[in-house]
C-alpha cells in the first residue's frame, strides 16, 4: 500500500479519538442520575467508578488480541461496544439500565484506549509520536467538553416526543459512533507483522517489572484519577460554595474540558520545541496551583482558575507518561499500549476515595485525594528522558 494511502488513514483515526472522549460523559452524566434518582455522592460515584474498572480486567488481554487480530479490528470491536453503550440509556434511565450502559462505555473504552494509539503509531509509521497523541487527545477533548453542553441544553429543552431530556447526548453521540464505525470498517490500514511468539498475559504483567514501565503507569493512574475526579467534583464545588444549581454548574465541567482542549492543540506544538521534561514540570506546577485554589477558593472567579489551571496542566501528562513507556520498548509496544492503559484504572480508585471523603467532609476531601495524584506527578519527573 502506498504512503498517501496510510497518511489519509489518519482522519478516521481521528474521528475515533472523538468516540474516545464519548468515555468523558460519565462525569456530568453521573451527576444527573444522582439528581434523577436521589442518590448519595459515595453511590452517584459508582458509575464514573464502574466505568474505569474495565480497565483493569480487559486493557492487558486487549493487548494481547491485537496481537491475534490486528489493531484496526480491535478498534472496530471496540466502537461496536461503545456504541451499543450509548443506544440503552434511549430506553430509560433505571439504575440497573445506567450500570449495564456505563459498565459497556467503559469495556468499550479499554479496548479503544488500548488499540487506537498503536494504530497511530503504525498510521503515522513512527515520528512525532508523542504530539500526534496529543493532538488525537485534542479531538477527543471536543467530544469531553461538549457532553455538557448537550445535556443542559437536553435538560432545559422539551423533548416530549423522545422524552430524552439530558439523555439526548447519549442519542447525539450514538450517531456519531456509529458513522465512526463505518468509516473506519472501510479505510485500508496496513499493519505490520508481529516478530516472534505474542507474549501471555503474565508476561505482559512482568513488564512492570521495568522501572520506566511501573512508574508511567502509576503516572497515568494518577493523571485519570485528577481527570475523572474534576470532572465529577467541579460542579459539585460550586454547587456547594456558591449554591449554584445543577445545570449552572454543570458549566464546571465544560470549562475544564475547554482548557484540555487548550492544552492538547497547544501542547502537540510545545512538545515539538520544548524538553519534554520542562513542560511537564509547568503543567504539574499548574496543577499544584489548581488545588490550592480548589481546596482553599470561596470566590467564583478563583473556583474557575482553579478549574482552568487543572484542566491545562492534566492535558499532556496521559501522552508523555504513554510516550516514555512505548518508546522504552518498542519490541512490546501492544503489551506496553495495555499496561498503560491498565493505569486508567485510576479513574476508579480515586473517584471512590472522593466519594467517601466529600462524604465525611465536604468536596474538600475530594480535593485532598486528587491532590495525592500532583504530589506523585512531581515523583516521576526525574524520571523524564
Amino acid at each position: 500500500m502506498n504512503t498517501k494511502t496510510n497518511k489519509l488513514a489518519i482522519v478516521p483515526v481521528m474521528l475515533c479519538f472523538f468516540c474516545m472522549g464519548f468515555v468523558d460523559l460519565v462525569g456530568i452524566a453521573s451527576n444527573y442520575v444522582k439528581e434523577d434518582l436521589q442518590l448519595t455522592d459515595s453511590v452517584a460515584n459508582i458509575f464514573p467508578s464502574l466505568v474505569f474498572f474495565w480497565f483493569l480486567i480487559f486493557s492487558v488481554p486487549t493487548g494481547m488480541l491485537m496481537n491475534k487480530i490486528g489493531r484496526k479490528k480491535t478498534v472496530l470491536l471496540s466502537l461496536v461496544v461503545t456504541v451499543v453503550s450509548l443506544l440503552l440509556p434511549l430506553f430509560g434511565e433505571n439504575f440497573g439500565i445506567m450500570l449495564v450502559a456505563f459498565s459497556l462505555l467503559g469495556i468499550g473504552n479499554a479496548l479503544m484506549q488500548t488499540s487506537l494509539n498503536p494504530l497511530v503509531s503504525t498510521v503515522m509509521g513512527g515520528g512525532n509520536l508523542a504530539s500526534t497523541l496529543t493532538f488525537g487527545q485534542f479531538v477527543k477533548a471536543i467530544a469531553s467538553f461538549s457532553a455538557p453542553y448537550l445535556a443542559m441544553w437536553g435538560a432545559t429543552q422539551v423533548i416530549p416526543e423522545f422524552g430524552l431530556n439530558w439523555r439526548v447526548l447519549f442519542a447525539i453521540f450514538f450517531v456519531v459512533g456509529t458513522l465512526s464505525t463505518l468509516w473506519l470498517s472501510a479505510t485500508p490500514i496496513e499493519e505490520p507483522a508481529i516478530e516472534g511468539k505474542p507474549s501471555t498475559f503474565v508476561e505482559c504483567i512482568k513488564l512492570l517489572g521495568t522501572p520506566i514501565v511501573l512508574l508511567s503507569f502509576l503516572g497515568i493512574m494518577c493523571h485519570v484519577g485528577i481527570d475523572v475526579g474534576t470532572n465529577t467534583t467541579a460542579p459539585k464545588i460550586l454547587m456547594e460554595r456558591l449554591g449554584m444549581t445543577l445545570n449552572e454548574a454543570a458549566f464546571a465541567t465544560s470549562l475544564y474540558f475547554i482548557f484540555r482542549t487548550i492544552g492538547c492543540l497547544t501542547g502537540s506544538f510545545f512538545l515539538r520545541v520544548l524538553p519534554t521534561r520542562t513542560f511537564f514540570i509547568i503543567s504539574v506546577v499548574m496543577m499544584a496551583l489548581s488545588m490550592c485554589g480548589l481546596f482553599f477558593g470561596t470566590e467564583q472567579w478563583m473556583l474557575y482558575a482553579a478549574i482552568a489551571l487543572v484542566g491545562y496542566g492534566n492535558s499532556n501528562i496521559f501522552s508523555i507518561c504513554f510516550a516514555q513507556a512505548l518508546t522504552s520498548m518498542p519490541d512490546k509496544q501492544n503489551e506496553v499500549s495495555g499496561l498503560m492503559i491498565m493505569g486508567l484504572f485510576g479513574g476508579t480508585v480515586f473517584p471512590l476515595l472522593m466519594g467517601i471523603m466529600s462524604d465525611a467532609m465536604g468536596q474538600a476531601g475530594a480535593v485532598l485525594v486528587m491532590a495525592v495524584g500532583v504530589v506523585y506527578l512531581f515523583t516521576y519527573i526525574r524520571k523524564l528522558q
